[in-house]
């Protein structure tokens, strides 16, 4: 689902990535780990076409990302859901409106949003939450609402960047049972953290992240 070849990605005289590889198989559910400035959010950003890498290959679905055209990088961000740690929520907007703006960014029709949106927001725990607005809700709910909002358009892939790094470990810990329920319904999901608790607990694969190199164990 997702296949690094020596990837590496240099900003100016800063090298963020060195000749990376790795591959995730759909339906895996893999921790993306390491400390702060590891290269975390840089291979995040690679995956959706925000970055482009320096040197090395990188497909997503079966297609080479840094060679993609307009119209496949729509294809490509209709594939991938994202979950951000600073949630990026619009506070003038309802929980209802906020998740259904990938759909209406898409063009989908009234009738196919009423239906999705009543699933996600069952997925997540929500359904009696969606008048809500941003500043009613806890960080726990803020973050189930990013992660609605993610999987409005069904994703093939969830990539979660730090989901619980604001979050007490009991908020936290909702949030990765929530991520495991989207996984074992079919999603592929990799998951940036420096939690080292919930990794150990999970016992996942992990692709740890040293100053921008990854050595396979």
């Amino acid at each position: 689902m997702i296949k690094f070849e020596k990837v590496t990605k240099k900003f100016g005289e800063i090298t963020a990535l060195e000749e990376v590889s790795f591959a995730v198989a759909p339906g895996d559910f893999v921790f993306l780990t390491g400390p702060s400035g590891a290269g975390k959010s840089t291979i995040i950003k690679l995956i959706l076409h925000e970055y482009l890498p320096t040197s090395g290959t990188i497909q997503v679905d079966g297609i080479n990302v840094e060679k993609m055209k307009s119209k496949e990088i729509m294809d490509l961000r209709r594939k991938v859901g994202v979950v951000f740690q600073d949630f990026k929520l619009l506070t003038d907007r309802t929980l209802l409106e906020n998740v259904i703006l990938p759909l209406e960014v898409f063009g989908n029709n009234s009738k196919t949003i009423g239906d999705k949106v009543k699933e996600v927001l069952e997925l997540v725990g929500l359904s009696d939450r969606g008048s809500l607005f941003p500043a009613q809700l806890a960080g726990g709910e803020l973050q189930r609402v990013c992660i609605a909002r993610a999987m409005i358009g069904n994703p093939k892939i969830l990539l979660a960047d730090e989901p619980t790094g604001n979050l007490d470990m009991g908020t936290a810990w909702q949030i990765i049972k929530t991520l495991k329920k989207i996984n074992k319904l079919g999603t592929t999901v990799l998951m940036a953290t420096h939690n080292v608790e919930i990794v150990k607990s999970l016992k996942e694969r992990v692709i740890a992240l040293d100053k921008g190199k990854y050595e396979p164990s």
